[in-house]
Parts: structure tokens; sequence; C-alpha cells
């Protein structure tokens, strides 16, 4: 179905025609504007506590962290987490510059295959663009070196994120979202706002994780912004 026959049926179910020309000036400056949402008084607080309210929230839904020092220390956080909940070595991971330079040869075990996430894939690796602090929310925009596959199909996503990528809010994530793309590239065709692992209380109201995505997400959190450490 053509783009227009999809919003000329939204149209007939709202009983509309078309907008007239004056009112799609107005909404083509309302979207201009991006004007922003209310930003929650809790991500108010320096930057310490932001990271902090950043991963606090993370375990508040089921999701769970390792904080390194610096990107050399990113193979054997992965490798504790996957040794310490009997995961395998073999990892699908994202094809980012970022991922590249971190230095896996220091741990020779971890098998990583980059690409696409496949259906037979039980830990991915992801590269984290940002975190939200308000939330515990993962950021993750699709793009050729972070595949939305890699969020979707492994039971268990690791996603390494440097502190100086948590964010208060999501308007300031949005923010910096535009502004990383204004004049050179289109915004992302999906972007991922990931609030822990996948979960589902639908049936009995009992919850189960892993209803439609990964049942464990873990996060390597590198401690690269000095104004965010605690001291």
């Amino acid at each position: 179905m053509s783009r227009e026959a999809i919003l000329g049926a939204i149209r007939r179910g709202l009983r509309r025609g078309p907008v007239t020309e004056d009112t799609a000036l107005l909404l083509r400056a309302r979207l201009a504007l991006h004007r922003r949402q209310l930003i929650p008084a809790r991500s108010r607080v320096p930057r310490p506590a932001q990271v902090s309210l950043f991963l606090k929230n993370l375990e508040a839904v089921f999701g769970s962290f390792t904080r390194v020092a610096d990107a050399a220390a990113v193979p054997e956080a992965v490798a504790s987490y996957l040794a310490g909940h009997n995961l395998p070595f073999a990892v699908a991971i994202a094809p980012h510059p970022e991922l590249r330079d971190i230095p896996w040869s220091e741990r020779p075990l971890l098998a990583l295959r980059e690409g696409k996430g496949e259906a037979a894939d039980l830990v991915s690796i992801q590269h984290g663009w940002g975190g939200i602090a308000e939330t515990g929310t993962l950021m993750l925009p699709a793009a050729p070196d972070r595949p939305t596959t890699l969020n979707l199909l492994a039971d268990t996503e690791i996603v390494v994120l440097r502190a100086s990528r948590v964010f208060g809010a999501y308007e300031e994530a949005w923010d910096a979202l535009r502004a990383e793309r204004a004049g050179r590239l289109p915004m992302p065709r999906n972007i991922m706002m990931v609030t822990g692992p996948s979960r589902s209380a639908d049936i009995e109201s009992t919850l189960e994780l892993g209803a439609h995505g990964p049942r464990r997400l873990h996060v390597v959190l590198i401690d690269d912004d000095p104004e965010a450490k605690e001291t």
C-alpha cells in the first residue's frame, strides 16, 4: 500500500479531507520548532547524580550494569558477565567504529561476529548512542553500524555506553540527535527506546521477561566523562 493510500484511509476514517494550505503552513512551522515538552525535576541534578540516576532506573526495570574506567576494560567486563550467567562466548556485535577500537583480543575466548542479528544468536553487543537518566532508557537509533536486529533477536543484549552520552531528560537526547545530524544526515528510519529487557504481564498478570525481545539487558558503562564521576 502506498503512502498516499495509507493517508487517504486515515483521512476517511477521521472524515476529514486534505488540510488547507494555511493549516499546512502552521503544522510545518510547529514541526520545525521542536518545542520541548515538560522536563522532570528529577533529571535536573549534577552530572554525577544524573549518571547514578540512569543506572538506578536501569536496575529498577530489571536491567543490570558494569561500570568500567575505560574502553580497555570492556572485554573483561563482557567476559565476566557472560561467565557469571553461564552464557556462550559466541557473540554477534555491531560493526560500529567505537566497538572496533576496543581491544577485544585481550579476551581471545570471545568469538565475535560482526553484522546484523540472527535468530540463532544468544548474545549480542550493541553500541549505545545514548542513555536517558529520567527513566533509565537507552536510545538506539538505527544505522548500518548499529543494526536494530541486535536489539531484538538475541536472548541477552549487552550495550556498551559512554557516560558522556547519558542525558538527563528525553528532550536533551532529542536535541543532541538533531544537532548531530543537522544539515548532514536525515533522521534515522528507526529509533528504539529500550527501557530494560523485554517483558509482559498480559497473561494472568504474571511478569515474564523476554516476551518479545531480550530476556537480559546489561549495560557496560565507560567512565569517560570527568564531570560524571562521583567524588
